[in-house]
């Protein structure tokens, strides 16, 4: 729900998106949680401490769509919002399931998705 405080993890190769999109969280009241790739998150994270996960899909090694499916395996009910640099990506079948941001995206709107990925998850109070 908007106004709540929620801790979302970010993957994402780029260290200076990843400070941008923290920065933004935190303007929220948010906490964010970096990683620079899909295997240090698996590695470090505690899945049912998160809120929502925001991935981005190019990367080295396991790229967004494999890290989403592993996280949906053992918490289905966690929300992922994809993100991607690549404008073709966002036409495969697999993009289309979760919310996806091309970039560079507007801030406000990302956050937006934040709130209504949780308010989803949480259901109505």
């Amino acid at each position: 729900m908007p106004g709540e405080k929620y801790l979302v993890a970010v993957v994402d190769d780029d260290p200076r998106l990843l400070e941008s999109i923290e920065e933004l969280l935190e303007s929220a009241g948010h906490a964010a949680s970096l990683f620079s790739s899909a295997q240090d998150f698996l590695r470090r994270v505690e899945l049912h401490e998160l809120d929502c996960l925001i991935t981005d899909i190019g990367m080295p090694g396991m790229d967004g769509f494999e890290l989403q499916r592993i996280v949906k395996e053992r918490r289905p009910e966690l929300p992922v919002i994809l993100m991607t640099g690549r404008h073709e990506i966002t036409e495969l079948p697999q993009a289309r399931q979760y919310p996806l941001f091309r970039k560079p995206f507007d801030g406000p709107t990302l956050l937006a998705a934040v709130d209504a990925a949780v308010a989803l998850k949480e259901g109505p109070r």
